[in-house]
């Protein structure tokens, strides 16, 4: 499902969905620690905003939409921006 979901314009998609899923679990599990919590919590941030590119590519027609109306589409980028914020709040707690 991922695959059909990534923009046209970058490249080796099978890899970067692979290395995209292993950076989540990582910075997850670096969440969990008081040490590394503060940079995997920016990493997370970074990831999310790299993602827009994703939720904005969905926009752009049937096929990259995988089936989801639009509506929800739009209501995905503003919660990117929410979960930025959260992620951010959490660092200093």
């Amino acid at each position: 499902m991922y695959m059909r979901i990534m923009p046209l314009y970058l490249p080796n998609h099978r890899i970067l969905v692979y290395l995209s899923g292993i950076a989540e679990i990582l910075l997850g599990i670096g969440v969990c620690f008081d040490a590394t919590r503060k940079l995997s919590t920016f990493g997370i941030i970074l990831m999310l905003g790299v993602f827009l590119s994703v939720h904005f590519y969905m926009l752009s027609g049937e096929k990259a939409s995988a089936g989801i109306p639009k509506w929800i589409l739009i209501l995905r980028i503003p919660l990117q921006f929410f979960l930025m914020y959260w992620a951010y709040y959490y660092a200093y707690l």
